[in-house]
C-alpha cells in the first residue's frame, strides 16, 4: 500500500444514495482471478447509460468519488473497492459509509471521507456546477476543503487508521513492524513444533 497524505483533485459527482456493492462492481466481474482490470467494471451496468456521470467528459480524471448516503452497502467484496482505485479515485465522500465497505477502504488504501450530510450535498451541489472545482482531502489534518465552492471540514479517522494512510501500512506491513520480535520467537521455538516454512 502506497502511502497518502493528500488527496487533491476534480471529483465526479455520484448522487445517489444506498449503493451497494453489486452497483459498484456487478457480481458477473467477480470470477476474474487476477486483481487487476476492475476499472471496466465500475458502475458497468450504470454506465450502458450515456447519461451517466461517468461518461461525461467534463469528469475525466477525477480523483475524488463523492456519493450520497449510505455508500458501499450490501456485501463484503473488496472487488469493489479495488474497482473504484482502479478506476482512478483515491478517495471517496460520504455522509455515511456500509460498515465492512469502509473497512475495505482502509485496509486498501482509498481514503473514506465521512462529511456530514449539509457538506456532502454542498460538495455534489458545487461540483455538478464546475467539473473543474478542486476538492483536497488533507489526511494528516483530517480535513476536506474546496475553497472555490467556500466548503471546509473535518472527517472522523481513528489515529490507527490515519496512521495506516499516513505510511502506507496494509495488515502485512503492520506485521513486520514486528519482524524483530517474530524472527526471534521462531529461533526459540522448540524444534518439534510445526513451522510454516
Amino acid at each position: 500500500m502506497q502511502p497518502v497524505e493528500i488527496v487533491s483533485g476534480t471529483a465526479v459527482p455520484l448522487r445517489r444514495s444506498d449503493v451497494d456493492t453489486d452497483q459498484i462492481i456487478p457480481s458477473d466481474w467477480l470470477k476474474r482471478v487476477e486483481r487487476t482490470g476492475f476499472d471496466k467494471g465500475l458502475f458497468s451496468e450504470w454506465r450502458d447509460n450515456r447519461e451517466f456521470v461517468l461518461n461525461d467528459e467534463r469528469f475525466e480524471g477525477a480523483v475524488v468519488l463523492v456519493a450520497g448516503p449510505n455508500f458501499g452497502t450490501g456485501s463484503s467484496r473488496e472487488h469493489a473497492v479495488w474497482a473504484i482505485q482502479q478506476y482512478g479515485f483515491a478517495a471517496v465522500v460520504s455522509p455515511r459509509f456500509a460498515d465492512i465497505f469502509r473497512n475495505n477502504c482502509t485496509k486498501n488504501g482509498l481514503v473514506p471521507v465521512q462529511v456530514p450530510a449539509e457538506v456532502g450535498e454542498a460538495l455534489l451541489d458545487a461540483s455538478e456546477a464546475d467539473p473543474g472545482l478542486v476538492v483536497t482531502i488533507d489526511v494528516a489534518n483530517l480535513t476536506l476543503e474546496a475553497p472555490d465552492a467556500g466548503i471546509s471540514c473535518s472527517f472522523p479517522l481513528d489515529s490507527a487508521t490515519r496512521e495506516r494512510f499516513l505510511k502506507g501500512l496494509d495488515d502485512i506491513g503492520i506485521s513486520l513492524r514486528h519482524e524483530d520480535a517474530i524472527v526471534g520467537y521462531e529461533a526459540d521455538r522448540p524444534a518439534w513444533l510445526p513451522t510454516t516454512s
